[in-house]
């Protein structure tokens, strides 16, 4: 039979398509083609608890190539087999998806684990070596992603000595991809440094920045909620909010991080990228397409738009906790925390107004704040509405009635919530909130990926939508440059309990505004 239909669209070499999916029918997933995976780092925490299980989940899902190869390297003394029971152990205590022996099975034939540290080119020429062997053992067709789960002080290190031994240039019809963790940089010099030297070995489409944030289900629900239902998108502006909350709050401490967050502190390690990309997600215009370019269009505008409070003492708060009671245990403060300084000025919690000076956004404040030691483990986008401008309802019965309020709640309980006025039953006219809840578990039948799978399987699909590019990067620490600065010379930070909502300074923040705080 013939047909004059359109000829199917050349596959790209990165990448397969599942047999089943039409060029109708988006709902089968794209299976990442030939490739390969190197993890530096690969014997920390990251790496155990998130990046093996989820290569082990996507192989289990069917989305991982047959020939599909795992390299680890660390300053461990191990051989492939002992590389390949940590793996195997690390799946099974956290790995989303069921073990399955026959997945794991093929996927352990393609393990092997290269033992040295960053500056051990005997370590790199083996890496070399193990790399070529895999790609003709297992057909990987020359495409290595090579993962960097270290130090931000080791990225110059691992991408020059992946240049000097022929690693970083792919062969022709291949590609080779850079992935690094946050943080990018400590300010707005040291991340244009980093990216200089990181741009010298590898072109920028083939940097892949991890903001493991925009890898859950409910981030990218923000772009279906505003974009995929009418009902939003004309409320979504001066006109109609009244101010936008975005809090990302833990119940826990420092744990054994010392090392690396004493120096950092909750600004730059969260409100520099997690929420500022929650920020100009929401905020954001529509953009032309769902592509990478089209993203970082929008999201730039956004970010460059943002403006600083003149007066950085009335509206930003950092803060350190002090002893106090988590979940029934009583935890020590930050400055009792094994290997923090007992003079350190580190925060552990950040609270900012900012706004966005465009004309959707002009006067609207967006309100973020993060912190350790905080009531509960959250996080969630509010956007809170303007009261109605007229009620023909006695103030009586109208007195519990709060602002109407959509929230996002990106973790740990994924869904939405509307928060309106409805009549109390009976014969009285009485107005109370309620609320309407939707819920990923309850809605869905299948369990949301974990963000590590989505982000590591677009990594070897080439698919750039998910990640933070270098202008961002640059635009957020241009925002919050200004922030640490001020406090670099402004006294000590506040203190608050362990166990409660942060500091009074910043709840007299937003009362200054005549606002308050959501109590998640």
């Amino acid at each position: 039979m013939s047909g004059s239909g359109p000829a199917p669209a050349e596959v790209p070499a990165d990448r397969w398509t599942n047999p089943l999916r039409s060029a109708a029918d988006r709902r089968l997933p794209l299976i990442a083609g030939p490739s390969g995976l190197v993890i530096f780092g690969v014997t920390g925490d990251l790496s155990r608890k998130k990046l093996m299980p989820a290569v082990y989940d996507l192989a289990n899902r069917g989305l991982l190539p047959p020939g599909f190869s795992l390299i680890g390297f660390a300053r461990r003394e191990w051989q492939d087999e002992d590389f390949a029971q940590e793996v195997r152990d690390a799946v099974k205590e956290h790995a989303r998806t069921p073990f399955r022996q026959e997945v794991w099975q093929q996927l352990a034939e393609g393990m092997r684990f290269i033992p040295g540290d960053f500056g051990d080119d005997d370590a790199f020429k083996r890496l070399r070596e193990t790399v070529d062997e895999l790609d003709a053992e297992r057909g990987t067709s020359g495409n290595f992603a090579f993962y960097l789960s270290v130090p931000p002080k080791f990225f110059p290190q691992v991408v020059q000595q992946l240049k000097r031994h022929g690693m970083a240039d792919a062969p022709e019809g291949s590609w080779r991809r850079a992935v690094i963790e946050k943080p990018f940089g400590h300010d707005l010099t040291s991340a244009r440094e980093l990216n200089q030297v990181v741009h010298e070995v590898f072109a920028p489409k083939e940097v892949f920045r991890i903001d493991h944030y925009l890898g859950k289900e409910t981030v990218q629900n923000i772009l279906a909620l505003r974009f995929a239902n009418q009902m939003y998108e004309p409320i979504w502006n001066r006109s109609y909010v009244d101010h936008v909350q975005i809090t990302m709050a833990e119940d826990i401490g420092i744990g054994g991080r010392a090392g690396y967050y004493d120096g950092i502190g909750a600004a730059r390690d969260v409100i520099q990228n997690h929420l500022l990309q929650l920020m100009a997600l929401t905020a954001m215009e529509e953009p032309a397409a769902f592509d990478a370019e089209s993203l970082l269009a929008e999201k730039l505008k956004v970010l460059r738009a943002v403006k600083l409070p003149a007066d950085l003492s009335a509206h930003t708060v950092r803060a350190q906790y002090t002893a106090g009671w988590q979940g029934g245990e009583q935890a020590v403060g930050y400055l009792q925390e094994d290997g923090i300084d007992p003079r350190s000025k580190t925060d552990t919690y950040a609270a900012v107004k900012l706004e966005i000076d465009n004309r959707r956004w002009a006067g609207v404040p967006f309100y973020l704040r993060t912190g350790k030691r905080l009531g509960r483990r959250v996080t969630e986008i509010a956007i809170v509405f303007q009261r109605a401008p007229h009620s023909p309802f006695d103030s009586t019965a109208t007195t519990e009635l709060g602002a109407n309020v959509l929230v996002v709640r990106v973790q740990p309980d994924e869904g939405m919530v509307i928060r309106f006025g409805s009549k109390v039953p009976g014969t009285s006219m009485e107005i109370r909130d309620v609320t309407m809840d939707f819920a990923y578990g309850e809605s869905f039948t299948e369990e949301s990926p974990e963000a590590y799978e989505r982000l590591i399987l677009d990594v070897l699909l080439g698919d750039a939508n998910l990640f933070p590019r270098v202008e961002e990067v640059e635009e957020s620490w241009r925002i919050l440059d200004p922030v640490e600065a001020y406090w670099d010379t402004h006294g000590r930070p506040a203190r608050y309990a362990s166990g409660t909502w942060g500091p009074v300074e910043a709840d007299d923040m937003l009362a200054r505004d005549g606002r308050s705080w959501r109590r998640p």
